[in-house]
C-alpha cells in the first residue's frame, strides 16, 4: 500500500510518501479503506518526538480516518465490505472496569491510534471493529475524517466536564483550529454566548459565522479587558482552553466567580504561572480533559445527520493529496488554518 511514514523524528521534511506491507486484520478487528485522513496537532508532536519516543520506527502516524470496510477478521459480524465508516481514535482494552462502565479514557491501556501502532496516513489501516461507526449519509468522506477527534474532544470538555448551561458566556480560545472550531458550535447549540479568539481578521469572521456572538483579536487585544467589557466586567462562566502557557494564566483572570476553566492541551506551552488568588477567592474551578467517552462520539455523530438538518458542521480548512502530507503539516505548524487539514487518499 502507498502510505506516508516518517523514519526518524524531525520537521516536516522527515515524512516520506512510500509504499508500506499491506495490514492484515485480526481477530476482532476491520480493514478500512481509507478515503481520507485528518491532522491533529498531536501528529506534528509525535512526528517531531516531543510525544511518544519510544515507538519502533520507521512509522505511520495519523489518528482521524473515514473510508470503506475492505476486509474482516474472525469473530467481526457488526461490519461487511463495503460499509461506509469512520474510526473513533480512542484505544482501549474493552475489558476493564473504566471501559465496560463507558469511561474508556480511565482504562490504563487508553491512547490515541497513531501513536503507538500504525495510524491513517495510508490506504489501509486495521483497528478494532469497536473503533468504528457508520458514517451518516450526509457526511463525505473528507468531512468523516474531520469529526471524531475535535468534536469529541470538544464535546467532552464542554458538556461532560464543565456541564455548561443555557444562558452562559463561553470563552472559546485559539477559534482556528480545529477544537475551537467545533467548540463554537457545540457551545452555541447548548444555548451559551461565545466569544471566540483568533490571531487574524479573517479568522474572526469565519468564526462568527460558526455562532460566535464576540470576536477578539489576540494579536492586536488584550482579550481579559475585551471580556471585562462584553460581560460588564462580570467575566465568563466558562473557559474552553487547549494552548497553555501564557494563555491559560489569563485565561483564569478572565473567568467571573464561579466561572470554569477546562484544558485539553498545552499547544504552545505546557507550564503556566497563575496567580491562585483568583481561583479560591472567586470560587473557580480548573477541569482537566482528555479526549471523550465513545457514547458521546456516538450521540454527536447523530447531529451531523439529524432528520431536520444538520445540528453541527465539520470544518475543513484544507485538502491535500495523501503524499503531501509535508505540506500539511507545515501549513498547521504556521497556524494558518482555520478548522481541519485534511489528506485525501486515492
Amino acid at each position: 500500500m502507498n502510505a506516508v511514514l516518517f523514519h526518524e523524528f524531525g520537521g516536516p521534511e522527515v515524512l516520506r510518501y512510500e509504499t508500506a506491507p499491506d495490514p492484515v486484520p485480526k481477530a476482532g478487528e476491520v480493514r478500512v479503506r481509507l478515503k481520507a485522513a485528518a491532522l491533529n496537532h498531536l501528529d506534528l508532536f509525535l512526528r517531531g518526538g516531543e510525544r511518544e519516543k519510544n515507538i519502533p520506527l520507521p512509522h505511520i502516524p495519523g489518528c482521524d480516518g473515514a473510508g470503506t470496510v475492505d476486509a474482516v477478521g474472525e469473530g467481526v459480524t457488526s461490519f461487511v465490505p463495503g460499509d461506509r465508516v469512520f474510526i473513533s481514535p480512542g484505544m482501549s482494552c474493552g475489558t476493564c472496569s473504566a471501559c465496560t462502565g463507558n469511561r474508556e479514557t480511565f482504562c490504563p491501556s487508553y491512547h490515541v491510534l497513531g501513536t503507538r501502532e500504525n495510524g491513517t496516513y495510508a490506504e489501509f489501516v486495521c483497528v478494532p471493529a469497536s473503533n468504528l461507526g457508520f458514517l451518516p449519509e450526509k457526511l463525505s468522506f473528507n468531512e468523516g475524517a474531520a469529526v471524531p477527534l475535535v468534536f469529541l474532544t470538544a464535546w467532552h470538555m464542554l458538556v461532560t466536564r464543565a456541564e455548561i448551561q443555557a444562558g452562559e458566556t463561553v470563552l472559546v480560545q485559539g477559534a482556528g483550529s480545529g477544537v475551537g472550531s467545533a467548540a463554537i458550535q457545540i457551545a452555541a447549540l447548548h444555548g451559551a454566548r461565545v466569544i471566540a479568539t483568533a490571531g487574524s481578521d479573517e479568522k474572526l469572521a469565519k468564526a462568527r459565522l460558526l455562532g460566535a456572538e464576540g470576536v477578539i483579536n489576540y494579536r492586536s487585544q488584550d482579550f481579559v479587558d475585551e471580556v471585562r467589557t462584553f460581560t460588564g466586567k462580570k467575566g465568563v462562566d466558562v473557559v474552553f482552553e487547549h494552548t497553555g502557557g501564557e494563555v491559560f494564566a489569563k485565561s483564569i483572570t478572565a473567568l467571573g466567580r464561579g466561572g470554569r476553566l477546562v484544558t485539553c492541551g498545552s499547544t504552545t506551552d505546557y507550564m503556566a504561572n497563575v496567580d491562585v488568588r483568583y481561583i479560591y477567592s472567586r470560587q473557580q474551578s480548573v477541569l482537566g480533559s482528555w479526549m471523550g467517552w465513545r457514547h458521546e462520539l456516538d450521540h454527536l455523530m447523530k447531529l451531523f445527520d439529524a432528520p431536520d438538518g444538520r445540528k453541527l458542521n465539520p470544518v475543513v480548512d484544507t485538502v491535500f493529496p495523501l503524499r503531501d502530507a509535508a505540506d500539511a503539516h507545515r501549513r498547521m505548524a504556521e497556524r494558518k488554518n482555520f478548522g481541519k487539514i485534511v489528506l485525501e487518499i486515492p
